[in-house]
């Protein structure tokens, strides 16, 4: 949406700018000094192919040819370069993304393939767990597992090393697996939750202890105490260096390329064309000084009379030429007491 607009925009401003400066008027028959009209070549329909042309990189074969015009053009050239540009990086970005993203996701993923081995605690709660599921994936995984006891290991410690040195996914309980993750920043969790089980304290039958430790919990986590506790030990330091581990998911698609992102280059844009009126102004008003000096005649009046044939945005694209005679140009009053509307072209040469 903001690129349409934009186009349009400066489609408009170089129809306006081409209409209002003088120096985009030229003589279609350079070799014939004596023609009687002068054209404009940034019609309407030529200003908005121009502005695609220079989209797309194709260019056109219309060419500015004043200055004000020209600063327009430049700009929009460095816009669609600009913009263009991030288009293709962030394309190259997302497709590289797409190559990166882990082989790995789920334990589906996990069971359906053979080259990344993966095991357990043996003996364990996980252990018991996949030895004991009647869902066809675990059942499937179980018989992986179990086809080779090297699978297991004696000791969690041994598995997290497995994991760092070998392609190995280890399978551990959730309070282990966030404990594990959070204090080494080299691991990651892959997929949910296998399954969902509550941890409890143990008190002996009939224990008097065992309804106020009930209480003590069930306060703890109504104030949230017990959230505080699990994030300054399980979060804020790292064992290694002391610093805070951030445990985030895998990033599965590049950042869509927004306004923030290229609002600079809009920025320029509006600037540039801001400085192509002014331009447009200055040269408006320095062929108006030298048409009104040809013609002896005050610069308010040589600008109204440009300025009344350029806001006739209906008319055509070519300008009549009326060359005032030798008696005009040596008698001004003369000249001034008639009702031609002129502007200068050139050396004896003027624009109706």
């Amino acid at each position: 949406m903001y690129m349409v607009t934009a186009y349009v925009a400066v489609s408009i401003t170089i129809f306006v700018l081409a209409r209002f400066s003088p120096y985009e008027w030229y003589n279609p028959h350079p070799c014939n000094e004596d023609g009687d009209v002068v054209e404009n070549q940034f019609t309407i329909c030529n200003s908005l192919w121009f502005t695609v042309g220079s989209l797309m990189q194709q260019g056109s074969d219309i060419a500015p040819r004043a200055v004000s015009t020209r600063v327009a053009a430049g700009c929009w050239w460095f816009f669609t370069l600009i913009m263009i540009s991030s288009y293709t990086a962030n394309l190259a970005a997302f497709l590289t993304v797409e190559r990166m993203k882990l082989p790995i996701e789920s334990a589906e993923d996990l069971s359906k393939q053979t080259e990344i081995k993966y095991g357990c605690y043996y003996g364990g709660a996980t252990y018991n767990f996949f030895k004991d599921s009647k869902l066809p994936i675990y059942k499937r995984m179980w018989e992986f597992m179990s086809q080779d006891q090297a699978n297991f290991v004696k000791t969690g410690k041994a598995g997290i090393n497995r994991v760092k040195t070998e392609k190995y996914a280890y399978l551990m309980e959730t309070p282990s697996l966030e404990y594990t993750i959070y204090r080494d920043c080299d691991l990651t969790q892959i997929g949910s939750l296998l399954d969902s089980k509550g941890f409890g304290i143990a008190t002996p039958q009939n224990s008097p202890y065992r309804d106020e430790i009930s209480k003590a919990i069930l306060k703890l986590q109504e104030s949230s105490e017990l959230q505080v506790l699990k994030d300054r030990w399980w979060k804020e330091k790292n064992i290694k260096n002391g610093e805070k581990c951030e445990v985030s998911k895998p990033q599965d698609q590049a950042s869509e390329l927004g306004l923030a992102n290229v609002g600079g280059v809009f920025v320029i844009l509006l600037a540039g064309l801001a400085l192509s009126f002014a331009v447009a102004i200055l040269e408006f008003v320095w062929k108006a000084r030298k048409s009104a000096s040809n013609f002896r005649e005050p610069v308010s009046t040589e600008m109204l009379r440009a300025l009344r044939f350029a806001v006739r945005l209906h008319g055509s694209s070519k300008k009549p030429v009326v060359r005032p005679s030798q008696d005009t140009l040596e008698h001004p009053s003369n000249y001034e007491a008639s009702n031609s509307t002129t502007v200068p072209l050139g050396k004896g040469k003027y624009l109706m």
